[in-house]
């Protein structure tokens, strides 16, 4: 009896390898097979190809994303507030990891709890919401730890009204 266990995954050196050996039009087929598999996968792809030459922009479309979200959030019950804060952290997670910048993950957190903190949620009254807070100022400072010492010095001002 034949049972099936999945295919075991190349390393990316194995993979870096193979695609130097493709011509451009294949690597342009496999990216476009990637894309039709995983949302994730077409969303890096667009990062990639269209949002990654210009990075300010894209840390700006994503603040605008928060303030648009952060606007929708049911504010009248703390569960619900806790869960759309949710969904908005798992976005910018992803966004973060899509860019791979350390000034722009230290934009977008930092937006994002100054975005908590001008809300209507009362972040005092839900022990959930206030450790989700204080483990992104926690994930700022960590942040800021890797930057350079000028970029530091500009953020450390906002870091301190959180």
């Amino acid at each position: 009896m034949f049972i099936f266990q999945g295919m075991k995954a190349a390393t990316l050196p194995e993979i870096r390898k193979e695609l130097k050996s493709l011509d451009p039009s294949e690597i342009a087929e496999i990216c476009l097979r990637l894309g039709r598999f995983k949302k994730d996968n077409k969303e890096l792809l667009t990062y990639l190809l269209f949002d990654a030459y210009d990075e300010q922009a894209y840390v700006e479309s994503i603040k605008y994303e928060i303030d648009d979200l952060m606007e929708e959030i049911n504010t009248s019950n703390l569960y619900y507030a806790k869960k759309g804060l949710r969904k908005i952290l798992r976005n910018l997670n992803k966004y973060i990891r899509y860019s791979g910048h350390k000034q722009t993950e230290m934009e977008v957190l930092l937006h994002f709890c100054q975005a908590i903190r001008r809300s209507p949620i009362a972040v005092h009254r839900s022990s959930v919401i206030t450790n989700m807070y204080d483990r992104m100022v926690q994930k700022i400072n960590k942040v800021l730890e890797g930057l350079h010492e000028d970029l530091q010095a500009d953020y450390e001002e906002a870091i301190g009204q959180l």
